[in-house]
């Protein structure tokens, strides 16, 4: 590997080629990575790796050298330990060329972020040795901005349409006071959470286990396009080509844990992957909040059991997620304004209990004041074309959408 770095394939005097080296040959919140580079320094390390990773014997003497040079080094890197680590990173370094993952992002318009950036999130900084080497982000790249004020909304693939309801009240309410929401882009109340943010012209981050390429899954390819198309981020901490695991589903949990304010699980089983960001949350002592359920609900027994256990406080409406996350009196309506009301959407109006599945959904992705064109809305709804001018036909001779110039936006009031 030394003749691939003098041929420039690694160019270790470039620290964004150095990070995203990183990010490609250890796994997420791989210990022994995190242990080497701050030690060394990330050019160091790789130098060092790329040596090492000629062969077993070649590692086994670069590991003695280091152990003499460095005297002092932590346990997590006794020579065993560094041995078993580099014979995991070894065969990565085989075709690695960061240049072609940079370029790979240069042509989606992305961004990556190293931890020196002033854009770089530095909650991540309380990850330890565990934080990632490097952000892959497309559409915003100021993640240090929107991690200021910002709330988590996690919960259940598998959700119910209570769930999908009171995901899409919280973050619509978050959004109408300037709380940027973060999750994970996947079905569920992912889903329901970054398109009621949209819905509510407010900021939304999506934490991917993929790379930035694929927008996975794909059936929320066209929501997380809106994301971006909204001024909101699709973020990884693995490179462009990256296929989402489910290791690296729930490695990509303590992201969203560490850069949000705040975590709330809106509805979670049992056993669920929403329960491993509350725990993440709960480690770097961010606050945890739970809404309760039905207490016959199988998709509420996560959060039950959050409450019950004491790692969780209960939450029922935007105002205590607010008052969660935020400081005292910071992001509270005003008296009287209806904003934020129990039982309510952030507007004062309930979704309307008369209509189906399709049009609770497109009432949802309606934006409030400035109106939108029919593709956005069915991007943010996730419905197609057809679908949504029908349906948008029928909120419009119901008196809960209004039509301007071909865009469309929510009535202001009940049914005219």
């Amino acid at each position: 590997m030394a003749d691939a770095r003098a041929s420039g394939i690694v160019d270790t005097a470039d620290p964004r080629a150095v990070a995203a080296a990183w990010s490609r040959l250890a796994e997420p919140a791989d210990p022994a990575a995190g242990h080497v580079v701050r030690a060394l320094g990330p050019a160091t390390a790789l130098t060092w790796l790329l040596d090492a990773a000629a062969g077993p014997d070649v590692a086994e003497r670069a590991i003695r050298r280091l152990h003499g040079d460095r005297p002092g080094l932590p346990d997590e890197l006794a020579p065993a330990r560094l041995l078993r680590a580099v014979s995991r990173w070894a065969p990565r370094t085989r075709g690695l060329d960061p240049r072609r993952e940079l370029r790979s992002l240069e042509l989606l318009g992305g961004t990556l972020l190293l931890p020196d950036d002033p854009r770089w999130p530095r909650a991540l900084d309380d990850l330890g040795v565990l934080a990632p080497h490097c952000l892959w982000a497309r559409g915003e790249p100021d993640l240090a901005g929107a991690s200021t004020r910002s709330v988590a909304l996690v919960g259940a693939r598998a959700c119910t349409e209570y769930g999908r309801h009171v995901a899409a009240e919280l973050a619509h309410g978050l959004a109408g006071r300037g709380v940027a929401v973060v999750s994970g882009g996947a079905y569920g109340i992912d889903a329901a959470a970054h398109r009621a943010a949209l819905a509510g012209g407010g900021t939304t981050v999506a934490y991917l286990a993929g790379g930035v390429d694929r927008l996975y899954p794909a059936g929320n390819a066209d929501l997380l396009r809106g994301v971006l198309d909204a001024g909101g981020a699709v973020v990884s901490e693995v490179p462009p080509g990256s296929v989402p695991s489910r290791v690296r589903f729930l490695l990509r949990n303590r992201l969203i844990a560490a850069t949000a304010r705040a975590t709330v699980v809106v509805e979670a089983a049992w056993r669920s992957g929403a329960l491993s960001t509350a725990a993440r949350a709960a480690e770097l002592l961010r606050p945890v909040g739970a809404v309760p359920g039905p207490v016959t609900s199988m998709a509420s027994s996560g959060c039950h059991r959050l409450l019950r256990d004491g790692a969780a406080v209960c939450v029922t409406d935007v105002d205590e997620v607010a008052e969660l996350a935020l400081p005292a009196g910071d992001g509270l309506p005003d008296e009287g304004s209806g904003a934020g009301a129990r039982g309510g959407t952030a507007s004062g109006r309930d979704v309307p209990d008369d209509l189906d599945g399709v049009g609770r959904r497109l009432f949802d992705a309606l934006p409030l004041r400035r109106a939108a064109d029919v593709a956005s809305i069915a991007r943010t709804a996730g419905l197609a074309l057809d679908e949504t001018r029908g349906a948008l036909g029928l909120l419009e001779l119901a008196g809960f959408a209004v039509q301007e110039g071909g865009a469309w936006r929510r009535a202001p009031s009940g049914r005219r």
